[in-house]
């Protein structure tokens, strides 16, 4: 069984597809969600933070992802632009958000959702992220296990 904060991030992740796809209103998109027998149980605050936060920094999350993308940023999976973008947002707005979680969580996204190497996609840009926008935790977690 998942976690509120992880259907948190499942939820978000099929609201900011849908607004990516429809760019219906942010509210409308909560309201549906809320209102879905089949939603699962998630941290309400939590979805609508990382929904809106990532619309709200939309242009710096994208040129955060551009940069360690091999292929342009408009030939991105829409699935996977959208799990990108919400890990992206939790690496460079939620420092307290543990690097590895918002990446494992980015995978486990990519693995339910996008195709079959999504994954490992999504894995390489989020790793890339993390070394770039959370060096300090990283090292500081590196020096930790070596004593």
């Amino acid at each position: 069984m998942s976690s509120p904060k992880s259907n948190a991030r499942l939820v978000a992740l099929q609201a900011l597809y849908q607004w990516q796809m429809t760019g219906q209103n942010l509210q409308e998109i909560y309201q549906q969600f809320e209102k879905d027998p089949e939603t699962p149980k998630y941290h309400k605050a939590y979805f609508e933070l990382l929904l809106a936060g990532a619309v709200d920094k939309l242009g710096e999350l994208d040129a955060a992802i551009s940069v360690f993308t091999t292929r342009g940023f408009e030939k991105i999976d829409p699935i996977e632009k959208a799990v990108l973008r919400l890990g992206a947002y939790e690496l460079l707005f939620k420092p307290e958000v543990p690097y590895r979680v918002a990446i494992n969580e980015s995978i486990n996204l990519a693995k339910s959702f996008g195709s079959e190497k999504s994954h490992a996609y999504v894995n390489s840009i989020m790793d890339k992220l993390a070394q770039k926008h959370r060096s300090l935790e990283i090292k500081a977690k590196a020096k930790k296990k070596t004593g």
